[in-house]
């Protein structure tokens, strides 16, 4: 499984969208393709909500499955059929 952390997305100490967004533009999103991909779910700092939905949309279009939370108590939040 992949894991995606927030906490990668940093800047200055926290998450700023306008960078947040930049980085997520440079990510390879076909590395992701038909697998099983993990958010964590706890970061170093609090996690605005549009940061989880925006990495989620777009894993959404090559992930086969979505989890969101730690990986002993994954929630499926999305699967491809």
């Amino acid at each position: 499984m992949e894991t995606i952390q927030l906490d990668d997305f940093l800047s200055d100490g926290i998450i700023k969208e306008q960078e947040f967004r930049n980085q997520v533009k440079t990510i390879n999103w076909e590395s992701f393709k038909d697998k099983q991909v993990m958010i964590k779910g706890c970061a170093s700092v609090p996690v605005p909500t549009w940061a989880y939905l925006i990495i989620s949309a777009k894993l959404s279009n090559y992930a086969k499955k979505i989890y969101f939370g730690e990986p002993c108590a994954a929630i499926q939040i999305y699967s491809k059929n």
